[in-house]
């Protein structure tokens, strides 16, 4: 693929995979559609981690969360290790942000040359209170973790969101004056709860239009212990008042998405507008899904394709639409980054370049991992995706084991079965090459253990930190 002069990277905030047209959905986005339509779409992406902090401190680094040992929403990036954006800086590319970036604080050096309106963790240390998860001694907060009101309107995330594109179309208008190269990360926080809407949006997803809500305890799933254990932290289905509300919540979900679409095609009419849309490379993702009520699940937090998958969209100038297969996540995306400009980053790092990785045969049995250390997990989860298998470890559970080419809904766990045995012992090689799940499991508990220690122990960390959705900068 040819380079364009300058990159620019929209991510989301807990957008799924499948909630897309172009990827074949209900869910209504004509602006993420047509980028697919003149670029490649990877359809099978996903997070180094299902949950906002730990998930895009790797994707600054390029590097896997127990690599960095920033493991939940208490353990926000501070610049280190180093990552593309420093990368870029070393060679003076110009490099700023707009929008959430959910690191520490805007003074450290996170590898931006100027962040705008920068939405970090709250109080510069984040989520304290859900780094005390070991099931006896676990914090479970009142309410549910998506808030208390759900339906039309505006919040505080819709009205960050608007301030993140108008600052971003005031950049374009003064980068349209400049010849040097740029790299541009938008930050946006939709479709990230709370479920609150715009009603214009709303009405564009009546509930009868809904699909059938999938795989639902009240049709007779039962949950795996390990996510059931981790559902009574989160408060997820069981708070909702009844049907209609579920259903709503549905329908502001992706009403929400279709809201975040509505500003992506805002930011990418400003670029063409200002004559920059032919000499600039767009990178759409998100930093991880949501389950939308499947399973009777409401969030991320989980290896489920819902939670896990994430959306990925490279749209290069003069290029024609084109679908990927070969798995990928957001490490490959940092290191597309890095070459985009042919920086160069020290160290050794998993990802690879999402420009080779499109320009080659598709490599079905690449290997993709991900996992899990935070808010409600009695211990560490890990994901392993190879070909059209993935494994889903519970340190101190059975696992799970899907067909995700025969059973991509992920209904069947073959873990049991006989016939999968060599599949299963093939992927649990994978796994151990890339860490020792046991030692991270201990790792994390060691370092969130010193962690709470530090602020004063746990009567003083379980009321540190925002109680659901971090609260947004105030912007004018």
């Amino acid at each position: 693929m040819p380079r364009s002069k300058n990159l620019l990277v929209i991510m989301s905030d807990e957008h799924q995979a499948r909630a897309m047209g172009c990827a074949g959905a209900f869910v209504k986005t004509p602006n993420l559609d047509a980028l697919a339509a003149r670029g490649v779409r990877f359809s099978n992406a996903y997070t180094p981690s299902p949950i906002c902090v730990p998930a895009r401190a790797a994707f600054a680094s390029g590097r896997y969360v127990h690599d960095i040992r920033l493991w939940d929403n208490a353990m926000p990036y501070t610049g280190k290790p180093r990552g593309w954006g420093h990368a870029l800086q070393d060679q003076g590319t110009r490099v700023e942000s707009i929008g959430k970036l959910h690191y520490r604080a805007a003074e450290d050096p996170a590898g931006f040359d100027v962040e705008h309106i920068p939405m970090q963790v709250a109080g510069g240390h984040g989520m304290v209170w859900g780094s005390i998860r070991r099931e006896d001694e676990r914090v479970v907060k009142d309410g549910r973790m998506l808030g208390d009101y759900i339906g039309p309107g505006e919040s505080n995330y819709t009205r960050y969101d608007t301030s993140v594109v108008e600052r971003t179309e005031e950049w374009l208008a003064a980068a349209a004056q400049d010849q040097r190269p740029w790299c541009l990360y938008v930050g946006l926080v939709a479709p990230h709860f709370p479920l609150i809407v715009p009603q214009e949006y709303l009405d564009l997803y009546p509930a009868d239009s809904l699909p059938p809500l999938k795989l639902h305890p009240r049709d007779g799933y039962v949950h795996h212990p390990w996510v059931a254990k981790q559902d009574t932290a989160l408060a997820g289905d069981i708070a909702m008042k009844d049907e209609a509300e579920r259903q709503l919540a549905r329908a502001c979900y992706y009403a929400l998405c279709t809201w975040m679409d509505n500003n992506v095609g805002r930011i990418v009419k400003a670029l063409q507008a200002q004559g920059l849309l032919d000499e600039t490379t767009i990178i759409y993702t998100s930093d991880h899904g949501d389950n939308v009520g499947a399973r009777g699940l409401w969030g991320k937090s989980n290896m489920y394709e819902e939670s896990v998958a994430v959306p990925l969209i490279l749209a290069e100038p003069g290029c024609t639409s084109s679908v990927c297969a070969t798995p990928v996540s957001l490490l490959d995306v940092s290191e597309t980054i890095v070459s985009h400009f042919g920086a160069t980053l020290e160290g050794d790092r998993p990802g690879r370049s999402l420009y080779d990785i499109a320009s080659e045969p598709e490599a079905p049995d690449r290997v993709i991992f991900s996992e899990y250390h935070a808010v409600g997990a009695v211990s560490a989860c890990y994901m392993l995706r190879k070909g059209g298998w993935k494994l889903i470890h519970y340190h101190g559970f059975a696992p799970e084991l899907f067909d995700l080419a025969g059973d991509p809904d992920e209904t069947e766990n073959r873990a049991e079965d006989p016939a999968c045995k060599h599949i299963l012992d093939d992927l649990y090689r994978e796994l151990n090459a890339i860490c020792d799940p046991a030692a991270m499991n201990d790792l994390a508990f060691a370092d969130q253990d010193a962690l709470i220690e530090g602020y004063g122990g746990r009567e003083v960390a379980m009321n540190m930190g925002a109680p659901a959705a971090t609260p947004p900068p105030q912007v004018n």
